[in-house]
């Protein structure tokens, strides 16, 4: 089963601000999912995003 993260989550481990993290899901650069108004991220999501930058 795969890991899925918060937005928060996410920019303590790329060291961003988490506003950051929400830009990137309101332009499509970082993929995720709203499930009751809360954003959740796959962890392949985030392995691409980081493939991809890297």
């Amino acid at each position: 089963m795969e890991r899925y993260y918060t937005p928060e989550e996410i920019a303590k481990l790329l060291k961003v601000s988490r506003e950051t993290v929400y830009n990137w899901l309101r332009a499509g650069k970082l993929k995720g999912t709203k499930v009751f108004n809360f954003w959740r991220i796959p962890e392949s999501e985030l392995n691409r995003l980081l493939n991809r930058e890297g």
